[in-house]
């Protein structure tokens, strides 16, 4: 099932942040202890115009910018999409060979950081200028006049950001971001989550990312509202700003869900600071959780420490994001909600040819189609015409059922999460989420191994929770086949220390892989 898109012209131009035109004091940027609010957002924001002016850094212009933990860098990442320059996001923890190649495919006209002292830049030695972001002026008085701020609206194609994929399948490939990707996708999502200016979002996810980046610092400020963003991840400082907001919005990943549900239970927590803690995240009007899925003991926990529900969507770096669960209807654990307004969605066989089964059992590829799809892979026209067809749709690699209301549940990844044992098509992540809940197992990973008599078998990557003893493989291939089918259990166990992952919480399953 797939929501069409609507049948108008777009629009020539688009303002992505209307708002950013009036002095509204609930218009804010708030990084660590730093915030922005209002006349001070504007005039900033205005001063950094005139700064990317003095540098001869106009629309149009491509510069990379260090996402590091500073008001100057979220600022100037808003600034940019504001005024159209595109934008590569670098990660603070980027190795040589990886900026290399970044720096090398994108070649920005300049490389813009908070800090140009931090060890990672002492001794600059590549041919791109190094620019010190300007100082951010935090005395500027609601009563002063406000500087004018007057960014304009640009074409729905215009090029907002080059986002670089995790490379899983070689080097990183810079995923091409327009303006109307961004626009349509965050309009979309402020009507499935009720989402409006009087929100404040609180994140504390890296903005290098769609999720902390697109999700958090762009859309808190196209519907008008406000970001506290906290650079560093620590529960009870996420727990406060979630208080302080008269109405907050949680972006999370999988992992911090967890951490903020291991702190809520911590038997060494004071029993006046557990209310506390508690009564803080219960505040938030609204707790997303992306980039991968939860586990459903983790959305047991979280509903039974706060009395509310998680909501997951789904989406991809090329896609932004397709799928979300609306606020008009109750989080269901395990799925990500149906098409958003505007993105077609199908699932299809190994060779892309549609499947009408909507029974919730019939695994098949997603394939998406809409004004959210990015423009492609810079440099890359192999690469794209590999996942983008000449209709429109872009195959993700992600497998799926689907239900008759159109709401999906992803079961994984085709590359590594589709696993064909003994005749069957088998997906990994109803594997691992039913692992998951047993009471020794803390975090599941399931693979397909070579096997000479079933083509592949099962094999689980466990972590055991902290003083759990070890469970059997007997004893787990019981587990599962008491709730699923008998090919579906697992046929060898490693346990580890922890699973590897990506910055976002994914399992690096490629990774894993290389074990066996």
């Amino acid at each position: 099932m797939s929501t069409p898109s609507p049948l108008v012209d777009p629009p020539r131009a688009i303002a992505l942040f209307p708002a950013l035109t009036r002095a509204d004091p609930r218009l804010s940027l708030h990084v660590g202890d730093q915030r922005l609010a209002g006349p001070q957002l504007l005039a900033a924001l205005a001063a950094y115009q005139r700064w990317l002016a003095a540098n001869a850094i106009h629309p149009g212009a491509r510069v990379a910018v260090w996402a590091t933990g500073h008001l100057a860098a979220a600022l100037a990442l808003l600034g940019n999409a504001a005024l159209g320059v595109l934008t590569v996001p670098l990660g603070p923890k980027l190795g040589a060979r990886e900026l290399h190649h970044i720096l090398g495919d994108a070649a920005p006209t300049h490389v813009l950081a908070a800090d140009t002292s931090a060890p990672e830049l002492r001794g600059w030695s590549r041919p791109e200028p190094l620019l010190q972001l300007p100082l951010i002026d935090l005395s500027e008085r609601p009563d002063r006049p406000v500087a004018p701020f007057d960014p304009p609206a640009l074409p729905p194609h215009t090029p907002l950001l080059i986002l670089y994929t995790s490379g899983t399948t070689g080097a990183p490939k810079g995923a091409v971001i327009t303006l109307g990707n961004v626009a349509s996708d965050l309009d979309a999502l402020a009507l499935a989550w009720q989402w409006s200016a009087a929100d404040t979002v609180v994140h504390a996810l890296p903005l290098f990312h769609v999720h902390g980046l697109v999700l958090g610092l762009y859309g808190a400020l196209r519907v008008g509202g406000g970001l506290h963003w906290l650079p560093r991840f620590e529960p009870h400082a996420l727990a406060a700003a979630l208080a302080a907001a008269p109405s907050a919005v949680l972006f999370a990943v999988p992992t911090l869900f967890a951490r903020l549900a291991d702190e809520a239970e911590r038997p060494d927590l004071p029993p006046d600071q557990r209310r506390t803690f508690i009564t803080s995240l219960r505040s938030a009007r609204l707790l997303v959780s992306g980039s991968a899925a939860l586990s459903q003991r983790d959305h047991q926990r979280i509903h039974q420490q706060l009395g509310r529900g998680v909501y997951e969507r789904y989406g991809l770096t090329e896609t932004l994001i397709n799928c979300a669960i609306p606020v008009t209807q109750p989080p269901e654990p395990g799925r990500v909600g149906p098409p958003l307004p505007g993105v077609e969605l199908r699932l299809v066989d190994d060779e892309r040819r549609p499947l009408s089964v909507l029974d919730d059992q019939t695994i098949g590829e997603i394939a998406v189609r809409g004004p959210n799809v990015f423009a492609g892979y810079l440099h890359r026209p192999d690469a794209t015409a590999a996942v983008l067809d000449a209709e429109g749709w872009f195959y993700t690699g992600d497998l799926a059922t689907q239900r008759v209301d159109g709401s999906i549940k992803i079961v994984g990844r085709r590359a590594t999460d589709l696993i064909k044992s003994g005749g069957f098509k088998i997906g990994a992540g109803e594997i691992e989420a039913l692992l998951q809940e047993h009471p020794a197992v803390a975090e599941a990973a399931v693979l397909g191994a070579p096997d000479p008599d079933l083509g592949e078998s099962i094999v689980a990557f466990l972590v055991l929770r902290p003083g759990a003893p070890e469970p059997t493989l007997h004893e787990l291939a019981e587990w599962v086949t008491a709730e699923l089918a008998p090919h579906k259990r697992p046929r060898a166990l490693y346990f580890l220390g922890e699973l590897p992952r990506t910055p976002l919480g994914k399992v690096q399953k490629k990774l894993l892989a290389q074990r066996l």
